[in-house]
């Protein structure tokens, strides 16, 4: 959780990090509470993390994400999820190749409780207006593929935004492979008319869709949702345990939420 997270201050890595959990300061507060140095800080550098300090406490109080989305590295965004949980949007695209020439024909962007699914040729400009009210992004491998497209699209698409790249935070837990290869892993399951499509299946659904296929689209935007809604599960799946993996207390009963 953001408030026992020290990395995302200056000259502080994970080492040290652990060191002030393991010498009792394992929250801001009390860190800030405290105002003689711990072993390994002088005075000067001590009263400077405090400062950063009061400047995240100010910063979560307003819930400004770009000051976390900046303080932060990308691998850490993760720890960002509890605190911005209100404001995630879970999010995939669908396009017509795998080239930087490729088109985007689906976007599903799903905040938690509802799907929304943009497509192209009706409402897909709609998704850029749509996702300036999230704070939090999460995908998987959106950062080589799904948020290039997007930001090439939009070319007002958030730039300063948290992002949870699931692709590699499974990869720290030893879950490597694509999306349907870890959901299987995991024993997620999917309807049986999704259950053996992948990426390519895609390009040709939206290919049907263009030639006149009066299922195809339906099919498209329901296997698109169910990427995006399975990423919801592996986020919840994957924050306690990344969380223990870097040392912190043991998560409330029902998980970071």
């Amino acid at each position: 959780m953001l408030k026992q997270t020290f990395i995302h201050l200056p000259r502080v890595g994970y080492e040290t990090e652990r060191r002030l959990w393991r010498e009792g300061l394992r929250h801001w507060q009390q860190a800030l509470d405290t105002s003689a140095p711990p072993a390994g800080f002088s005075q000067v550098r001590w009263d400077d993390v405090r400062r950063h300090l009061d400047d995240s406490h100010r910063s979560l109080k307003r819930r400004d994400h770009r000051y976390f989305a900046a303080a932060l590295s990308p691998r850490d965004h993760w720890r960002a999820y509890p605190d911005f949980a209100s404001r995630v949007a879970y999010v995939d695209i669908e396009t017509t190749g795998m080239g930087s020439w490729s088109q985007v024909t689906v976007v599903g962007l799903y905040d938690g409780k509802t799907m929304h699914t943009y497509v192209a040729g009706e409402n897909l400009k709609d998704f850029g207006e749509d996702i300036q009210a999230y704070s939090l992004l999460v995908t998987f491998n959106g950062a080589s593929f799904d948020l290039p497209f997007l930001r090439r699209l939009f070319h007002d698409f958030p730039p300063d935004v948290l992002h949870i790249d699931l692709r590699y935070a499974l990869k720290r837990l030893n879950l490597s492979g694509g999306l349907k290869s870890i959901e299987q892993r995991l024993g997620m399951s999917r309807d049986d008319d999704l259950a053996g499509l992948g990426g390519f299946d895609a390009v040709l659904l939206w290919q049907a869709h263009c030639q006149g296929d009066a299922h195809a689209l339906d099919t498209l935007c329901r296997y698109n949702a169910a990427d995006v809604e399975n990423l919801a599960t592996l986020l919840d799946y994957a924050y306690p345990r990344l969380w223990e993996q870097a040392g912190g207390d043991a998560l409330p009963e029902g998980g970071p939420r």
